[in-house]
């Protein structure tokens, strides 16, 4: 009777357990779920934003290029500019989770390229070189050249600034910096973590390892001097490991206990 009163006990543990974890699961996930769309309606919003910012300087253009004369090239750069906006709101519209920001930020990068490039045909200037967006704010568009800048208490790093943001760091000033909100205060966009990364990745995602991003870091990460992102996933590889390792170890436990039950009902019989 003692026997079979120490299997009830460790069946009873053994199930109470499973019951705690899993309802331990289930309270994780519906705060992850929670977390997630909050995560996703601040970050969806930083992005309509831009996405609205660059429809107001589109409808700027069509008083620029107004009584000018289209011809192919520009109408091309023209038309891929408004196209990008058509895109970049349905490509919002389209996103339930905030890694998915990165497709409009993506699209919205190369339409403003589109967008400079007409500006620079209706000026009769030359074409603006492919460079990375203002890293003070992307929605500068393209940058015009790399200038030294230190963040507060950091290091100085050469970042992509656009000719304003570039000639204001020159003279000892602050640049007009992106800023995001976070809780009850607004923070500068590289910080306001994890759920905005797919924000930056999207508009410098085409850029990492180009000589114009080495050792500049955004939100911690460092672009250039190394592959950030295949990084990334060697991280996230290790981890997947470790947890498998850990539920093989876990299984092994139960395996265990089954054979320790299997040996004590043997002996039980015999």
């Amino acid at each position: 009777m003692d026997f079979l009163l120490v299997v009830l006990v460790m069946f009873m543990v053994i199930g109470g357990g499973i019951y705690l974890a899993r309802r331990s699961a289930l309270t994780r996930q519906a705060n992850e779920r929670r977390e997630l769309e909050s995560q996703l309606g601040a970050v969806k919003r930083v992005a309509e934003e831009d996405v609205t910012k660059f429809g107001e300087e589109l409808q700027a253009l069509d008083t620029d290029v107004a009584g000018h004369a289209l011809d192919e090239p520009m109408q091309q750069d023209y038309t891929r500019a408004l196209d990008a906006y058509e895109d970049a709101k349905s490509s919002l519209d389209a996103v339930t989770k905030p890694d998915e920001i990165k497709h409009v930020t993506e699209i919205l990068e190369d339409g403003r390229y589109a967008m400079a490039c007409v500006k620079a045909r209706v000026a009769g200037r030359a074409l603006p070189a492919k460079r990375p967006p203002c890293f003070f704010n992307p929605q500068h568009g393209p940058s015009t050249e790399n200038v030294s800048w230190s963040p507060p208490g950091g290091t100085p790093r050469d970042v992509p600034a656009c000719a304003a943001d570039a000639e204001r760091v020159k003279v000892g000033a602050d640049p007009y910096i992106r800023t995001v909100a976070v809780g009850a205060q607004r923070v500068p966009y590289w910080q306001g973590g994890p759920a905005y990364q797919p924000y930056y990745q999207g508009y410098y995602n085409s850029w990492r390892g180009s000589d114009m991003l080495t050792g500049m870091m955004i939100g911690g990460l460092l672009f250039g001097g190394g592959d950030l992102f295949g990084g990334i996933g060697e991280g996230i590889g290790a981890i997947g490991e470790g947890i498998g390792g850990m539920f093989e170890g876990i299984g092994d436990g139960i395996g265990g206990i089954g054979e320790g039950l299997g040996d004590m009902f043997d002996g039980f019989f015999d």
